[in-house]
């Protein structure tokens, strides 16, 4: 159901991101193919290097048996790669992954024993993932600070919520496992305040509104989600700032955390984020623009450990403020 705020106005059912938790804790298959370079590289290397882990954790895939080879050799951690070899790796969760610590650029906003609130850049992957093995923001969060806790047994930094790659702005991550476990609970609770900026294409003419549609994964296209009758229960809250010709200027709360949650229910509503051509928006503004019009600029949350409501905010990077120099440099519509 998408509702506008009026009384008794109801808009046709016909047409973020993750701001909590992610669709799915499955591990992953990785398929990686030897190239010339490659050759005579020992296998546990060749996989710390492609798949961005540590060199120990190699061996210990390769001895759990999570690694085969085409053309069929026993894997063992000295094996010679050859080139054109192909290695088939069945990988845990991301959150049992063992890292390599990478220098990767994103900002802190606010640090201490508990948690630490980051600016992330667009750009910036959240989470090691097929296709995106390096330069991550976990990857960046072991590197600046050394003394997280272990979560399961695994020292690591505890993510509470992703954005994006394209999107950017504020997330908390937690430094040990009780702080974790607070900030995922505010999260199922929904008391953790999460707001956006978007710029999104059209005049949405009522001021505020509620779009409360389940999302799912695309029947029709794997890599996208999409408003889906079996999908899982998600509600975003808009309220219009301004407008342009062409143009409205968006602050969206999102009450769930599906992925792609914002990107989808706009989307759908006929109103795509500039920069968003996965989503219905103009190619050539996402070309130019290189990310979508998209950004996490307010957060607040019960702190674990003190139960005290701190808030947060996240100016608009130069990108983006850019591209609204732009528009307001038109007529007045």
């Amino acid at each position: 159901m998408i509702q506008d705020d009026a009384p008794g106005l109801l808009l046709p059912e016909n047409g973020e991101d993750s701001g909590g938790f992610s669709d799915s804790q499955d591990g992953s298959l990785e398929i990686l193919n030897a190239k010339e370079e490659d050759s005579g590289v020992r296998l546990d290397v060749y996989l710390a290097s492609r798949l961005g882990i540590t060199r120990s954790f190699a061996r210990r895939l390769i001895d759990d048996g999570n690694v085969s080879l085409f053309p069929e050799k026993k894997a063992k951690p000295a094996l010679r790669m050859g080139e054109g070899s192909t290695v088939r790796v069945v990988l845990p969760p991301p959150e049992s992954l063992d890292l390599e610590p990478e220098e990767v650029a994103f900002g802190v906003v606010y640090e201490d024993e508990h948690i630490i609130v980051v600016d992330k850049p667009s750009g910036v992957v959240v989470h090691p993932a097929p296709g995106n093995w390096h330069g991550t923001l976990v990857h960046g969060l072991l590197y600046r600070f050394r003394d997280f806790g272990a979560f399961n047994n695994v020292l690591r930094p505890g993510i509470v919520h992703r954005l994006d790659a394209t999107t950017s702005g504020l997330m908390v991550v937690a430094r040990e496992q009780k702080s974790l476990e607070s900030l995922q609970e505010q999260f199922r609770q929904r008391t953790v305040l999460k707001k956006y900026l978007a710029l999104v294409h059209g005049k949405i003419k009522q001021p505020s509104g509620r779009i409360d549609l389940p999302i799912g994964r695309s029947s029709a296209n794997r890599l996208k989600m999409a408003v889906a009758v079996d999908g899982r229960h998600a509600v975003t809250k808009y309220r219009v700032l301004w407008r342009r010709k062409g143009y409205s200027f968006l602050e969206c709360t999102i009450e769930t955390g599906r992925t792609h949650q914002i990107r989808v229910h706009l989307g759908f509503l006929g109103h795509p984020i500039v920069g968003d051509s996965l989503y219905g928006g103009d190619k050539k503004t996402a070309a130019i623009l290189g990310r979508v019009f998209l950004h996490s600029w307010k957060l607040s949350f019960l702190h674990p450990a003190t139960g005290t409501r701190m808030s947060f905010t996240s100016i608009l990077p130069d990108a983006l403020t850019g591209q609204l120099q732009d528009v307001l440099s038109t007529v007045l519509d």
